[in-house]
């Protein structure tokens, strides 16, 4: 069996003229809003995870996107935590393994996008406060307070 790797990236996405947060329904807990994430692959950099989930997840390339004039908008926030797997999900991952260490990055947009979702239910653009609310995961929550409600 192919597990999951136990380090993982966070992407928070906002836009800049609404300072409103891309929030994603997962397809196996309805229940569950979030940010874009997913696990390192073998060899990858957590920037590279961090492109490739942006990709996949909501079908924006990040190597064609220009912001503001910068060549590269992804904002590595050089943060990174360990956080326990929710039990529900564990069983993605080898036996024993209740950990996982997240990366934590911002993509700032311009403006809202429609995103091409392939592996979510719906998104929905929101206020970071609302964002805050809606995800049950404790570092996604923490993630958008630290960046978009304290730093402004």
């Amino acid at each position: 069996m192919n597990y999951k790797n136990p380090n993982s990236v966070l992407v928070v996405i906002y836009a800049k003229d609404t300072n409103r947060v891309l929030m994603l329904q997962r397809k196996d807990d309805p229940d569950f809003w979030q940010s874009v994430t997913g696990s390192l692959e073998i060899g990858e950099k957590p920037i590279e995870a961090a492109e490739r989930e942006v990709l996949e997840e909501i079908g924006l390339s990040i190597s064609n996107l220009q912001i503001s004039g910068e060549k590269q908008p992804l904002v590595d926030c050089q943060k990174q935590i360990e956080f326990e797997i929710f039990p529900h999900f564990r069983y993605k991952y080898a036996p024993n393994i209740t950990h996982c260490v997240e990366h934590w990055f911002l993509l700032p947009l311009e403006s809202e996008q429609e995103p091409i979702l392939t592996e979510h239910l719906a998104y929905r653009w929101v206020e970071p406060t609302e964002a805050i609310q809606m995800t049950k995961s404790p570092n996604n929550a923490q993630a958008i307070k630290q960046y978009l409600i304290t730093s402004k």
